[in-house]
């Protein structure tokens, strides 16, 4: 997953920067491509993103009412809400203050983690490829791979402060249980067979990115996380400190999301829209930063193995309804994400085969 003999370098900690009286914003951060507000609804208006109840899911028959709804909820939002959702409450908080604790390090410690030239893994501010590049996100980050385990880098995981490794470590097993359920549930109104999921997904890349968004006195002017989709298969968030700032786009509006205690945020990636040949859908979302408030989250992204092929299921396509996408390796499909700048949909379109039908 290496990016060809690109320079990544990391310059002073955005949260370092925000200790300081910011009087007027860096240049390479200022957003001038951002939509006007008429596109965002205001939170008095906006409509909830669904909520699906992981208990009563797992519990009822394929086809009861919370499937339906989640099958609903794939076509129409490609997001949700999680809960009842299993994790244990006391890894949570466990999680939630070491997470604090190691933004609250002095900064010599956390660049011991920094991004080094040529990889994407590590502690730091988005890559910076030239010294005028503009639109920046406004955003530390601490990203790495932790499945396949002997694809972790040594000097991240296994170096974290002990209790915040061991608790990362807890909360990882956590979740991997969780996302073997919420494949599978997602995959069944598609009559994916289960040998299909397994060929895709068993000990599969899974990652996780902590961020940091600092305050910043003139939010408007900048982005925390530019509009995107994720390359994933799904994505679960938690929303570490309670501060707001993700919104969705549905119908050309942004969403803001407002998390309910307790519950995560689970979003469809490129690579289930791909796999559901576009019945499904992958969310385009971003992040705004607060003028007062940081906000810390974390997020666990879940993928096919390196090895499988990543195309429209073969459940799925037939006669009558052909391959909407093409089908590449996950290692080459990794490779052209990470070649490309992450914006908006548009890599999970350069996927689309023009004359492909979605399934019905």
């Amino acid at each position: 997953m290496a990016l060809e003999s690109r320079k990544l370098e990391s310059s002073i900690s955005l949260q370092e920067l925000s200790k300081e009286a910011i009087i007027s914003i860096p240049n390479r951060y200022l957003h001038n491509d951002q939509e006007p507000n008429s596109h965002l609804l205001e939170a008095s208006l906006a409509p909830d993103i669904p909520t699906i109840d992981l208990k009563t899911l797992v519990l009822e028959q394929t086809g009861g009412p919370e499937h339906q709804r989640l099958h609903l909820t794939c076509k129409e939002w490609g997001i949700f809400q999680l809960v009842n959702h299993g994790v244990s409450s006391l890894i949570m908080e466990k999680l939630n203050y070491e997470i604090e604790e190691f933004y609250r390090l002095p900064q010599e410690k956390k660049m011991r983690y920094k991004l080094r030239a040529g990889d994407f893994e590590g502690y730091g501010q988005t890559a910076i490829n030239s010294q005028d590049q503009k639109g920046l996100d406004w955003a530390d980050r601490f990203f790495m791979i932790t499945n396949p385990i002997q694809r972790r880098k040594p000097h991240l995981l296994p170096q974290l402060p002990p209790s915040l490794r061991d608790t990362l470590e807890a909360y990882l097993l956590e979740l991997q249980k969780l996302a073997d359920i919420l494949v599978l549930s997602i995959v069944k109104t598609l009559k994916i067979t289960k040998e299909e999921v397994e060929e895709m997904f068993e000990d599969g890349i899974q990652s996780v990115r902590m961020a940091y968004y600092p305050p910043c006195p003139k939010p408007e002017q900048i982005m925390g996380f530019r509009p995107h989709s994720d390359a994933t298969g799904i994505t679960i968030l938690h929303q570490v400190n309670g501060v707001d700032g993700l919104q969705v786009k549905k119908d050309g509006i942004w969403i803001p999301v407002h998390f309910l205690p307790n519950a995560f945020v689970v979003n469809l990636g490129d690579i289930l829209e791909i796999w559901s040949n576009g019945l499904y859908k992958s969310t385009e979302h971003r992040v705004t930063v607060n003028s007062i408030k940081e906000r810390i989250s974390i997020a666990m992204f879940f993928n096919p193995k390196f090895e499988a092929e990543v195309g429209p299921a073969a459940s799925i396509t037939n006669q009558d309804i052909q391959p909407a996408f093409r089908t590449v390796t996950m290692e080459n499909y990794v490779k052209d994400y990470f070649s490309r700048k992450q914006d908006t949909k548009s890599f999970l379109q350069d996927m689309r085969i023009s004359q492909g039908k979605t399934a019905q």
